[in-house]
């Protein structure tokens, strides 16, 4: 018992930390300047570096936010008790997560790939279950097929640009003789596929309903933010070394994740709608919400980076808030747990269901939370776009989808309830974690937030779309940023 009050102790205390760090991180970006740190002090490209900018300040603080709300709840319901190395786990989870939005050099990104993927597996399977396996099953050998073509990307890469530093091959592409622009177009869609199975964009998604829905609640919480790993790689390394300097090849993968970004979304709307229980549809609601993203990265645009960033925040957070939701719902319903049928009246089935309500209307984008906001804020960016029908059409109706099929599950579970007196009492649900049930508010709370201070925000995150966009100064940032010497200390 000891043994877990200190794991509790320093795990917590680590994540407030990671928090209050985060804070002075977006703080030390607000200047637009970029802070570079040379591993062993030597120069870019000839060792690796770290780069702190706004769009890295922000995954790191998404990141911590959604883990202590995380943390919280695993502690709080002792699911951190299921498995010795729990916390073990989630720390190098979190290490794997943040030198991944932080590295500036791609070989670097493929080791913090392996370190978040290798903490996954494990929490993946936490607690056991045949379910849990098989999911986890699948999602190992994705993953392994992932970091096969990762290296075969990265390899052919350096073979052409004799370079894995992202501003290095960003500049030399930027010159590459013509007959090599094949050759490195072919590696950078490869490296896309690697992205697109990371952020679960068709068809690589397949795993990803499957896994999310069979883990643990606090895992799959965290698990909110990996999508959105695969989201940034192709912002990062994509929208860096084949952005506006790249030449012929400037921008040419837009139009691949904007189409595989719509079909994404439309099949995630189905899938929301043919779900049999509730952790599964969440788990679709989360691929919906990244289908977003990729319409907006598509997109290609300052207006639409922006109004991208915003939604990512509020997908995180409030996916992560969902999925804790699922287990508070499955854990008060007894044997009927999450399906989709009518079961027995849960304890404090009104307080949850209210909730429900409000986290399903920010879920789908109903005015007047932020993921209605966040949606707006995308398809206003797509009005000069040839495709601005087509994405329009697209957004509305699996909005549409998902609000019934939302709607439907609300009402399956609330209000279809079997009579008390017909269901026996070894079948009834146990009464609410209510400390475990403020990780739950304190999520769904982002929503709220995220309209009433709208205008800083938005401010935060137009600056960090124009200092994407603006890559020659992120390019010149890192080359020219000198070894530390006796003399500059």
């Amino acid at each position: 018992m000891g043994g877990i009050r200190l794991q509790r102790a320093i795990s917590f205390l680590a994540v407030i930390g990671l928090v209050l760090l985060s804070a002075a991180l977006i703080s030390a970006t607000s200047t637009d300047q970029y802070q570079v740190y040379l591993l062993g002090n030597w120069t870019a490209p000839f060792g690796i570096v770290l780069v702190l900018d706004r769009l890295s300040a922000l995954m790191v603080t998404v990141t911590s936010v959604l883990a202590v709300g995380a943390l919280w709840y695993a502690m709080t319901t002792n699911t951190d008790k299921k498995g010795e190395h729990f916390h073990i786990l989630f720390q190098l989870q979190l290490f794997g997560l943040n030198g991944a939005f932080l590295t500036g050099d791609v070989f670097n990104l493929f080791v913090f790939f392996e370190v978040l993927l290798l903490a996954s597996y494990g929490l993946l399977l936490h607690g056991n279950g045949r379910l849990r396996t098989k999911a986890g099953l699948h999602y190992v050998v994705i993953n392994l097929i992932g970091s096969t073509l990762f290296l075969f990307a990265v390899g052919v890469l350096y073979g052409v640009l004799g370079t894995l530093n992202i501003a290095d091959m960003a500049a030399k592409i930027a010159v590459a003789p013509q007959e090599d622009l094949g050759v490195i177009a072919a590696a950078g869609l490869l490296l896309l596929v690697v992205f697109g199975v990371k952020a679960a964009m068709f068809p690589l998604y397949l795993w990803m309903p499957s896994a999310y829905a069979n883990t643990s609640a606090p895992v799959a919480a965290l698990f909110a933010i990996m999508t959105k790993v695969g989201i940034y790689s192709i912002i990062r390394i994509h929208g860096t070394i084949f952005g506006s300097e790249a030449g012929e090849l400037a921008y040419y993968y837009a139009p691949w994740v904007l189409g595989l970004g719509l079909i994404t979304l439309l099949l995630a709307a189905l899938g929301v709608m043919a779900a049999r229980g509730l952790r599964e549809q969440v788990a679709y609601l989360v691929l919906a919400s990244v289908a977003t993203l990729l319409i907006g990265v598509g997109l290609m645009s300052p207006a639409a980076l922006n109004a991208t960033l915003y939604y990512l925040i509020h997908s995180t957070l409030i996916a992560g808030a969902m999925f804790l939701l699922a287990d508070v719902v499955l854990r008060g319903r007894g044997t009927y747990e999450d399906r989709f049928e009518s079961g027995s009246c849960m304890p404090n089935a009104i307080l949850i269901g209210s909730v429900f309500m409000i986290a399903a209307i920010a879920m789908t984008g109903m005015p007047p939370l932020s993921g209605f906001f966040g949606k707006i804020l995308i398809l206003s960016a797509a009005l000069d776009d040839a495709w601005f029908a087509m994405i329009t059409s697209v957004v509305l109706v699996s909005g549409l989808i998902t609000i019934l099929s939302m709607a439907r599950t609300g009402s399956l579970i609330f209000y279809k309830v079997l009579p008390e007196e017909s269901v026996p009492a070894s079948e009834c649900g146990k009464p609410l974690n209510r400390m475990a049930f403020i990780a739950v508010i304190g999520l769904l709370l982002a929503s709220p937030v995220l309209v009433v201070f709208a205008q800083p925000i938005t401010a935060f995150t137009e600056a960090t779309a124009n200092q994407v966009f603006n890559s020659a100064v992120y390019i010149d940032a890192i080359l020219t940023t000198p070894a530390v010497t006796e003399e500059s200390k």
